[in-house]
């Protein structure tokens, strides 16, 4: 008989892009705290009561202060092999798009940020797994437009309300 490892799924990640001019840039974070001093997407832990998109939400406006105008599924997961909880740990992703003119104003969890391309974003994340995702979101959300049926069919007013005073 063998052991069975945990898969454990509590939480989101959002890759955030925006448009300059014919050009797609991905927002990278340089953690300040877990992982410090590598760079990531963002991403965090669900609360009770919202659903994945909500806490994606919820973790872009915490983490960078910044309102998508477009939300979708990756189609994706983030996964990885957590060494001190013998566990697998797994997280849908969410492609976030925002204004090329959107300020980026970061919290406590990040030192600094950087709107870099593709290429530089594959080359600056730590793990494969990320460097698969960012590949995966270029192939699928900027080479050839988004299917329609991976956007979260809401309006940028109800993205300005997710509540985020619930964890600051």
């Amino acid at each position: 008989m063998y052991k069975e490892l945990p898969v454990r799924c509590y939480g989101v990640a959002a890759v955030v892009l925006r448009k300059t001019g014919r050009k797609h840039q991905v927002l990278l974070l340089r953690r300040a705290t877990t992982l410090k001093g590598h760079w990531c997407q963002v991403s965090g832990g669900n609360e009770p009561g919202e659903t994945a998109w909500q806490a994606a939400l919820r973790e872009i406006r915490e983490e960078t202060d910044l309102v998508p105008n477009k939300l979708y599924s990756a189609d994706v997961s983030e996964q990885f092999y957590e060494i001190d909880k013998d566990a697998i740990w797994i997280a849908p992703v969410f492609v976030a798009f925002v204004s090329d003119s959107a300020k980026v104003t970061l919290n406590d969890e990040h030192s600094v940020f950087k709107w870099v391309s593709f290429a530089q974003a594959k080359s600056m994340v730590p793990f494969p797994g990320q460097k698969n995702i960012i590949h995966s979101i270029f192939e699928n959300f900027v080479r050839q437009p988004p299917l329609e049926l991976l956007r979260i069919k809401n309006t940028r007013n109800s993205f300005r309300t997710i509540d985020t005073t619930r964890t600051m």
